[in-house]
């Protein structure tokens, strides 16, 4: 996938902005309970995390309109990770927090067309967190950015995808994919090798109010 002009542009400023976002890197941890939480889906259904409870868990913070999603999603990669863990037994919930008032906000059938419809993704749910409440429980940080939950409850891994830090999909095939390695991991009931990765792509537009 090519990058445009105007994409040049937004992932120049989504880079310069990372250090300037209000969020606490302290509100949760590895090792942590994850926080529980109770969201809408596209379709309007309550979903609560307490509804997945002796289930792994993955979270991944999602905007169409991000150059770094688009690498992920245009390569297949992420419908590709997103079967593989649901195959496994695990539960894969990508969340939005995108503030309504941000440019790049979809509504929720907008959003499931663009992920489900026209880009196959399939997670087990499509997530609405516009007040930004969940993504700033989890430090959320940019899209996408990644959690494993094991059966415990207990948060296993949080950060980026993988260890290629760009929004080229050419990237795609010599990384290191962190989630898929946590997921695997701890399924076996091992340890997980990296349970803390750098996360990379845009600023989640959090809801300013």
């Amino acid at each position: 996938m090519r990058m445009n002009h105007r994409c040049r542009l937004a992932l120049v400023a989504t880079i310069a902005v990372l250090p300037l976002l209000g969020v606490s890197a302290g509100a949760v941890g590895v090792g942590d309970t994850a926080p529980a939480f109770e969201l809408k889906d596209t379709q309007g259904k309550t979903v609560k995390l307490a509804d997945f409870k002796g289930r792994h868990v993955v979270l991944e913070w999602t905007n169409p309109g991000c150059p770094f999603v688009q690498k992920h999603y245009g390569a297949k990669n992420m419908q590709a990770l997103q079967k593989e863990a649901t195959s496994k037994g695990a539960v894969w919930l990508s969340i939005n927090s995108t503030a309504r008032s941000a440019s790049d906000y979809l509504a929720p059938g907008a959003l499931a067309d663009k992920l489900v419809k026209d880009w196959g993704a399939a997670p087990t749910a499509v997530l609405m967190d516009e007040a930004g409440t969940v993504g700033r429980a989890y430090a959320a940080r940019t899209t996408p950015h990644m959690y494993v939950i094991d059966p415990a409850g207990k948060l296993v891994y949080a950060g980026g995808i993988d260890d290629k830090r760009t929004a080229n999909p050419a990237d795609i095939p010599g990384a290191k994919n962190f989630v898929r390695a946590a997921l695997t991991e701890s399924l076996a009931g091992k340890p997980v090798s990296t349970p803390n990765a750098a996360p990379y792509g845009c600023s989640i537009k959090y809801d300013a109010s």
